[in-house]
């Protein structure tokens, strides 16, 4: 077992650095750490993408940092929590997953997650999935545990409240969805969960239910969230998330896209740069002493690195300037064949990969992000009827650093 690091700077910048609010309070937690006990905490991640974002990679990153100071770490996989859905923030209920869907999901989150967190050697995080206890309720049990909660709790969230003036309808099995996260915290038996500050309604259900069936407080740190310079989250459903899984050009790419309010939200949240260099960075943005462009270059470039190692990170900002900057088509394109000779748009780019599905590939064309070239020149296609003959090679773009060559089926 790793020692306990009590080192008091590097615990206030834990409790601080991206850090929302800490329930029961800041001073309490600080004062469990500096005492040199071995804290049991845990963040969980649900399975609605086959793979983890920059925004999952901010809790985990906060894991790491409780790991690195000697506490037991578990990396918790929503297995059982993914077939019912997360509603917060939903508008309507999220789409079931089925069994199959959420495991291959899943398949390569704990590989995601080595670029923060430890699983071997000395201290190693563990994988745990919430089916291994919450698939093992009974009927009986669940009802029992629902005893718990009142529906004025449930029926008071916000997103409950827009649907019900909107007339829409809300599932019993959505209600049932915090329960099942609570009792996570009641068969992990941890001191502390860690989440963006979004799910402080469903870790405070568990902080509850611990409370009642085994007399134990739970500590509870929410994140901040990723947002732009208007205060908007960025992610999946806003269409701006960086997946993790993604080749270091693209992560690379795709950082440089977000708008320049994000450079300094994200500098604190998703990167391990020194506390002090981020807050100079952010006086320099503030001041206007600094080109925006150079540190959100420097922003890709370490969150790069973390995910894919310094090479790659360096390759990949040399093949922005180059490609973005100098306005020049890569030297090395990937090629898809294709096999008739005429597309839908939407289709050609979700079928060549361009895209992660077809309603991407829409949203992509209405927003003009979608180019064809002929050498350096390119010309935007917004129609998303828009009907692509495949008679001689074309090479599409997304954004500005996706690139894909169409070969004609015709041609071998």
């Amino acid at each position: 077992m790793s020692k306990i690091i009590t080192d008091k700077k590097r615990i206030t910048e834990l409790l601080t650095r991206g850090v929302e609010k800490i329930y029961p309070s800041y001073e309490a937690l600080e004062k469990k750490l500096l005492s040199g006990e071995r804290l049991r905490l845990y963040c969980g991640y649900d399975p609605s993408a086959p793979a983890l974002h920059v925004g999952n990679a901010i809790s985990i990153n906060k894991l790491g940092q409780f790991q690195a100071l000697g506490h037991e770490v578990i990396f918790l996989i929503g297995d059982f929590t993914g077939l019912i859905g997360d509603p917060t923030d939903k508008k309507a209920a999220r789409v079931k997953l089925s069994k199959e869907e959420v495991l291959h999901n899943a398949r390569n989150y704990q590989q995601q997650a080595s670029a923060y967190l430890k699983f071997s050697g000395d201290n190693p995080a563990q994988v745990r999935y919430n089916s291994e206890w919450n698939g093992k309720l009974t009927f009986s049990d669940l009802i029992e545990l629902a005893s718990n909660f009142t529906v004025q709790r449930m029926i008071q969230r916000d997103m409950f409240q827009k649907r019900l003036a909107d007339e829409k309808p809300i599932y019993l099995h959505e209600f049932l969805y915090p329960l099942t996260q609570a009792y996570d915290s009641v068969a992990l038996d941890v001191d502390l969960e860690i989440g963006g500050n979004d799910q402080m309604f469903n870790m405070m259900c568990g902080r509850d239910l611990l409370k009642t069936l085994k007399n134990k407080e739970k500590f509870v740190l929410t994140m901040k969230l990723l947002t732009d310079g208007d205060g908007h989250k960025m992610g999946k459903s806003e269409g701006n998330v960086v997946f993790l899984d993604e080749t270091p050009d693209n992560i690379y790419g795709q950082i440089m896209s977000w708008p320049d309010g994000a450079i300094t939200s994200a500098l604190e949240l998703c990167t391990n740069l020194p506390f002090a260099e981020v807050l100079e960075m952010k006086q320099k943005l503030i001041s206007s002493t600094v080109n925006p462009r150079d540190l959100k270059m420097k922003l890709a470039h370490e969150i790069t690195r973390i995910n894919r190692g310094e090479q790659a990170a360096q390759e990949a900002q040399e093949n922005f300037i180059n490609t973005v900057q100098k306005k020049e088509l890569p030297t090395e394109i990937k090629s898809w064949q294709a096999d008739q000779d005429q597309y839908l748009l939407s289709d050609l780019l979700f079928l060549s990969g361009l895209t992660r599905s077809k309603t991407e590939a829409r949203r992509l064309i209405e927003q003009g992000a979608i180019k064809f070239w002929t050498t350096n020149n390119s010309s935007t296609i917004r129609d998303i009827k828009k009907i692509i003959i495949v008679k001689s090679e074309l090479i599409i773009s997304r954004g500005k650093l996706h690139f894909i060559k169409i070969i004609p089926s015709s041609k071998k």
